[in-house]
């Protein structure tokens, strides 16, 4: 249940219905994820496997199992800290893509790689701060973003093109997280409702408008 407890955590964030469920679509193993994307190394812990012949798409989620394991022990719906948030991350940014790309598809939206990357930095600081908020009884999580984007380093193996598109994202969705909370969520002027409909707004962006909103906006 719990990756669609995040999936609906993503929906109601966004306003953004879930079409499908992603448990239907999951997979844990990795050779078999391997397979389907025809690679010769496993895939990393959290992967989209996306393919399309003669305008089908067909689309699969690979999260590993044993991060999967991990979150079922310490579950973070119920209390999200810097013990689980890792595994959090890893499990959030696979529901993002795969809503993220559901939604697109659906309203025939097309979606690069670096939306998916940028729109899944932002979705992994937006539902940490409602959870947080939301299990600290309303307490501002000062150290989230220093966590999420201070602390984030990059898997050694990427390619140069792989590390310059989750560099670009990382580094995008820092700023505009960081202006999200100088904005709405200064103590005695927060305005979370304006923060949410910012978000709304963020996410139904199109193309090439989401990253130039994110870089430029504040």
């Amino acid at each position: 249940m719990l990756l669609r407890q995040m999936q609906d955590l993503l929906a109601g964030l966004y306003d953004a219905p879930a079409e499908y469920d992603i448990r239907d679509f999951l997979i844990t193993d990795a050779a078999q994820a391997a397979a389907l994307q025809g690679a010769d190394r496993p895939p990393t812990d959290e992967q989209l496997l996306i393919a399309e012949t003669d305008g089908m798409v067909e689309i699969s989620l690979f999260l590993d199992a044993a991060v999967l394991e991990r979150l079922a022990d310490r579950c973070p719906m119920r209390q999200l800290t810097e013990e689980n948030l890792a595994d959090y991350c890893t499990a959030l940014e696979g529901v993002s893509h795969f809503h993220y790309f559901v939604w697109s598809a659906v309203r025939d939206r097309s979606v690069s790689l670096l939306d998916l990357e940028l729109q899944a930095e932002v979705d992994k600081y937006a539902s940490a701060l409602r959870l947080t908020l939301e299990q600290r009884d309303g307490r501002f999580p000062a150290e989230l973003f220093h966590l999420l984007f201070d602390r984030a380093g990059f898997l050694p193996h990427l390619s140069r093109v792989e590390r310059s598109r989750y560099e670009e994202a990382h580094h995008v969705a820092a700023r505009f997280c960081r202006k999200l909370e100088e904005r709405f969520l200064r103590p005695r002027r927060a305005r979370p409702e304006a923060m949410l409909a910012e978000l709304r707004a963020f996410y139904r962006l199109g193309r090439h408008a989401k990253l130039r909103h994110a870089a430029q906006w504040g």
